[in-house]
C-alpha cells in the first residue's frame, strides 16, 4: 500500500529535537520530505539529509523574501505532490499554507507554537495573520489547553478544526547525559569552580521574564559571590534592555551563550532552574518546563502554558507570581537551602513528567492526525 505523503514546511529553525523524534519514529510509517525557510543551511537539514529525508532549502531572510519563497514552496510542492502538507512557526505558515492551497492540497495543517503573543504585542497585523492561517488551514494542532482556548475563544475556530496534542518526549535523551559530556561542557564554559549555578534558557524577548531572573541573581551573589548564571538562546528583540541589567553583575559571574547544540547537557550543570513567563497565557507550552522536571532539575516557574497542567507548588516545582524578582531571590534560597525540600521536588517532577507526556502518546496523537 502507497504510504501517506506528507511535507513538513518549517521556518526559522536551526534545530527543533522533537522534529527529530517525530522523523525517526514516523518516517517507516508515512512518506516525509521537509521544506526549511532558514537564512542559512541549518542543523536540522543534515539531520533531515543523514536521515534520507528529501529536503529542500528556501533562502530566507524575512518578510522581503515572502513572494520569492511562495514561487519555490509551490515549485517543491508541485514536484512532491503531497497528501498533506503541515506548517511550524509564522513565515513557514505565511508561505506554505497559501502555495498549498493554491495547488489544492486537501490536507493543511499548521501547528499554532504561540498563544497570546500577537493579541498582546501585535493586536491589528499580527491577529490579522493568525486569523489567515486559521482560514487557510484545514486543522490546527493546538499545543496545550491554553492555545486551544484562544483559538476558540478569541479567534472564533471552529472545535471541530482543533486537535489538542501535547508536546512528547523521548526521556532518554535527557536521563542518559554522560559525566564525560558534562565535565567538558564544564570546561568549555569555566565553570568548575562555580557554584551555585543558575540557568535559563530562553530567548530574549520581553514576555519570557528574563529582567525579573537578573535582579533575583544580583540579591543572590551577596550570599554567594561564586554564583554564575548561565544565559542560553541569549538573542532577540529584548536585549537591550537584559543588557543593561547584566551590566549591573560583575562579568565573571555571568556567561551568555546564543546557540549550543546540547544544550541538554546543561540541565545537568545548573544547581537550578528559572523560567518565569509574566502571564498566565503568553506561554504556548513551554517545553522547558518539561525538559528541566525530567532532568530532575529542581525548578522555579511561573505558571504559563502547559505548566497548568503540570506544574504544582511545593509538589514538582516552586511556583512565583508573575514579574517578582524578590518571590524568585525567595525561591533560590529555598533550593540552595532546604534538601529534602529540593529532593522532593526533583522526584515528583521526574514521575509526573514520564506519567503524562511520553513521545509514545505524542507520536499516536499525530498518527491519528495524519491518518484522519
Amino acid at each position: 500500500m502507497q504510504k501517506t505523503k506528507i511535507t513538513y514546511i518549517i521556518s526559522d529553525t536551526n534545530r527543533y529535537i522533537g522534529f527529530e523524534w517525530v522523523i525517526s519514529a514516523l518516517k517507516s510509517e508515512f512518506d516525509f520530505s521537509i521544506i526549511l525557510l532558514n537564512p542559512a543551511k541549518s542543523y536540522l537539514e543534515d539531520f533531515m539529509i543523514e536521515n534520507n529525508i528529501p529536503t529542500y532549502f528556501v533562502k530566507y531572510r524575512g518578510k522581503k523574501d515572502v513572494l520569492s519563497a511562495f514561487f519555490k514552496v509551490r515549485k517543491a510542492l508541485k514536484k512532491i505532490k503531497p497528501d498533506q502538507v503541515h506548517c511550524h512557526f509564522f513565515d513557514a505558515c505565511l508561505v506554505g499554507l497559501p502555495a498549498a492551497k493554491s495547488l489544492f492540497i486537501k490536507k493543511r495543517i499548521y501547528t499554532r507554537h504561540h498563544s497570546t503573543f500577537h493579541h498582546e504585542y501585535f493586536p491589528t497585523k499580527g491577529v490579522f495573520y493568525d486569523k489567515m492561517y486559521n482560514y487557510l488551514a484545514t486543522d490546527i494542532v493546538a499545543i496545550s489547553d491554553v492555545v486551544k482556548d484562544i483559538l476558540i475563544d478569541k479567534e472564533k475556530v471552529k472545535p471541530t478544526k482543533i486537535h489538542l496534542i501535547y508536546h512528547g518526549m523521548d526521556f532518554n535523551d535527557f536521563t542518559h547525559t554522560s559525566e564525560e559530556s558534562i565535565q567538558k561542557m564544564k570546561i568549555k564554559y569555566d565553570l568548575e569552580d562555580a557554584f551555585p549555578i543558575i540557568g535559563v534558557i530562553a530567548r530574549y524577548v520581553e514576555w519570557k521574564g528574563i529582567q525579573y531572573i537578573i535582579p533575583a541573581f544580583q540579591q543572590l551573589l551577596t550570599t554567594y559571590p561564586k554564583a554564575k548564571l548561565i544565559l542560553l538562546n541569549a538573542n532577540g528583540d529584548y536585549q537591550s534592555k537584559i543588557r543593561k541589567l547584566l551590566n549591573q553583575l560583575p562579568p565573571k559571574n555571568y556567561i551568555e551563550i546564543k546557540f549550543e547544540t546540547d544544550i541538554k547537557v546543561f540541565y545537568s550543570i545548573f544547581d537550578a532552574y528559572v523560567h518565569v513567563p509574566i502571564n498566565a497565557q503568553i506561554e504556548a507550552f513551554g517545553l522547558t518546563y518539561l525538559e528541566a522536571l525530567i532532568s530532575k532539575m529542581p525548578s522555579i516557574f511561573t505558571l504559563s502554558g502547559i505548566a497548568h497542567q503540570l506544574i504544582v507548588h511545593e509538589k514538582n516545582a516552586l511556583c512565583v507570581p508573575y514579574k517578582d524578582s524578590q518571590a524568585i531571590y525567595e525561591a533560590l534560597k529555598r533550593i540552595l537551602n532546604e534538601p529534602n525540600l529540593k529532593e522532593k521536588l526533583v522526584e515528583n517532577g521526574f514521575i509526573d513528567v514520564q506519567k503524562n507526556f511520553g513521545l509514545e502518546r505524542f507520536i499516536k496523537d499525530l498518527t491519528r492526525l495524519y491518518q484522519a
